[in-house]
């Protein structure tokens, strides 16, 4: 990782992968934060031996009924997630959550801290069969 303030730093991408370079790949900060960002949505509560309440649970709203009270529960559940796990690195702006068959996507509105830069991360899970 770069130290250089005139430097863009790198992180190890994710998932992790061999680049074509034959190094492991990186990406840049925003990148960094959207990987963070898929790690925490898609990690099941209790997967983490030693953060079991790390997560969020989100890819099991797949099979839950759709309606708006669940939807607008879920997405508070899930900025309250961002913001206890990510609030030292992005302040979270909006979640929106759409579910359609057995496609889960994920919209984060949020603004880096460190920079003050507005970004979106969306995010897609197919699950079941």
């Amino acid at each position: 990782m770069s130290t250089h303030p005139d430097q863009a730093r790198t992180h190890l991408d994710f998932p992790f992968r061999i680049d074509p370079r034959g190094r492991s790949a990186d990406t840049t900060d925003e990148g960094h934060v959207r990987d963070l960002i898929e790690q925490l949505l898609f990690t099941v509560p209790g997967e983490r031996v030693n953060r079991p309440d790390f997560g969020s649970g989100a890819l099991q709203l797949v099979f839950a009924p759709a309606d708006q009270e669940l939807a607008g529960a879920v997405e508070y559940s899930l900025q309250a997630a961002l913001q206890r796990w990510l609030g030292d690195v992005i302040q979270v702006e909006r979640v929106q959550v759409e579910s359609e068959d057995s496609e889960l996507r994920i919209t984060v509105g949020y603004v880096l801290l460190a920079t003050g830069d507005p970004g979106t991360a969306v995010l897609e899970r197919e699950t079941g069969p």
